[in-house]
């Protein structure tokens, strides 16, 4: 285990600069990197679950004022469900609305998933033609010291992968519009019109075709879907409990998903980067 001059929590939990260690971290080599994109490395998106959210009661209800118990129930469906592709979750939308009957107008979860695509890609685009025009700069809308975490493994000579719920065509235009589309081997969003999970595809991209063992792997991310996967294949994993407002700083919503999920590793942003790369990479750094 990583030596702590800060000490342990009131868990037992070892801390560093906001680096919280919640398993040994005794690995093999780690020869390829799985970034998750929104929320871990990208804020473009910050703000989605505010449009999702009057969206699906909007959707649900139908004519008439909805009940508390119904927001309640949508909000919780999205917190549960962050980081899972977006037709999944219009399905459960879809399933919604069959279900309690209060809207007459019933679609399918495609045609809600395109609906709710143009109304998140009006914010989304504006800051995309902001970094573009030069009216932003990158660090605008770039988790805290996530560049040089992702510079650093760059020349460390690792492999790097994006796998993102996101649909594929925009995520490979926003890791470009920050600058970092040049660093990452490979980005695989969301098929278009597929429901297959991008990020269970970029798994068996490495494992299958690529001879990498899962204990090979390291994986970044803020849900609970690309860091349970790589639990589950034995990968090490790295939890980014970033508040994507300020860009910095704990979000304990996303600490408490890290934790359930199995993470190895949770870190409030990638400021204190150099101690990151230490505990993951003791040999190397």
């Amino acid at each position: 285990m990583f030596e702590n001059p800060s000490g342990a929590d009131k868990k037992g939990n070892f801390l560093y600069h906001g680096i919280e260690i919640l398993k040994e971290l005794s690995r093999p080599s780690i020869k390829a990197v799985i970034f998750d994109f929104d929320g871990t490395v990208s804020t473009l998106r910050q703000g989605w679950e505010k449009i999702m959210e009057p969206f699906m009661v909007e959707m649900i209800q139908g004519p008439g004022t909805p009940s508390e118990e119904l927001i309640k129930e949508v909000r919780e469906y999205i917190d549960e469900s962050t980081g899972i592709q977006t037709i999944y979750q219009m399905q459960w939308l879809e399933e919604q609305v069959r279900r309690r009957g209060l809207n007459p107008l019933v679609h399918d979860a495609w045609w809600y998933k395109d609906e709710y695509n143009r109304r998140l890609l009006e914010m989304v685009k504006t800051r995309v033609q902001d970094l573009e025009e030069g009216r932003k700069s990158p660090d605008d809308y770039i988790i805290m010291g996530a560049g040089d975490f992702i510079q650093n493994l760059y020349d460390m000579g690792l492999a790097l992968y994006v796998a993102s719920g996101t649909d594929h065509k925009d995520v490979v235009r926003e890791a470009a519009s920050l600058g970092l589309k040049g660093y990452f081997t490979q980005i695989m969003g969301a098929p278009e019109r597929r429901a297959d999970c991008s990020k269970e595809a970029v798994f068996r991209l490495l494992i299958e075709t690529k001879g990498i063992k899962g204990e090979e792997l390291l994986v970044v991310g803020d849900g609970k879907v690309e860091i349970a996967l790589g639990v589950e294949l034995g990968a090490l994993t790295l939890g980014v409990a970033a508040d994507e407002i300020k860009r910095h700083g704990l979000n304990p919503a996303k600490r408490n998903r890290l934790i359930k999920a199995g993470a190895h590793v949770i870190i409030e942003d990638f400021l204190p980067y150099r101690e990151i790369l230490s505990i993951l990479f003791p040999d190397s750094v």
